[in-house]
């Protein structure tokens, strides 16, 4: 069963979190390296900061996403009333934006990884509320 994050992530897909909940540390170790060349932090990080449970409300979000969907008591914005909302359609278009410079960074295998956890977003949330 996939497991679709407050922004519409697909957790079920994401290496980080599988890799976290699989328990697989050479797995992590590869998240860590892959998440440097990326760009997605400073430096190649050790296998406890790179693990990766799913979204909390407390969690650091870019986009506010995470807290508005808390407050507002949804699973993910999909079952929002409001969807899609400012914060959504900001987050599509940083995320569209993002996945275009990821391409020639990463093998055309992670890139299709991260395509179905992260840049699927509107899919995601649209298919898992319908």
């Amino acid at each position: 069963m996939e497991e679709i994050a407050f922004c519409g992530n697909n957790c079920t897909m994401c290496p980080r979190y599988t890799a976290t909940v699989s328990g697989d540390i050479l797995r992590l170790k590869a998240v860590a390296e892959l998440w440097y060349r990326l760009g997605y932090r400073d430096t190649i990080v050790s296998t406890d900061k790179i693990m990766c449970y799913g979204c909390p409300s407390s969690s650091f979000c870019r986009y506010e996403i995470q807290q508005c969907a808390s407050e507002k008591r949804v699973n993910n914005c999909g079952s929002c009333k409001e969807y899609p909302c400012y914060l959504m359609i900001k987050c599509f278009e940083q995320t569209q934006k993002y996945a275009e410079s990821l391409k020639w960074k990463c093998t055309e295998k992670e890139y299709r990884c991260l395509e179905i956890a992260f840049f699927s977003k509107k899919e995601n949330l649209d298919s898992a509320n319908n």
